[in-house]
């Protein structure tokens, strides 16, 4: 793996991060002011199937579609 690869990854989570802020602020705002009051097993639940949601993008873009 190389690591113009890596910076690519980056770049590209960085950028998918910053696609809520840019587009709904607001609602980023009010999600940020509630998100203190939902229990830790919620918090990690929604974790899990962020990781769970990009792993499988990355899979189907190294195994489905693209063949390195």
């Amino acid at each position: 793996m190389s690591i113009n690869l890596i910076l690519i990854a980056i770049g590209l989570m960085m950028i998918f991060e910053g696609i809520p802020y840019f587009c709904f602020p607001d609602q980023v705002k009010r999600l940020a002011q509630k998100l203190p009051q939902l229990e830790n097993s919620v918090v990690r639940v929604i974790g899990l199937a962020a990781m769970l949601m990009g792993l499988g993008i990355v899979y189907l873009g190294k195994v489905v579609i693209g063949n390195d």
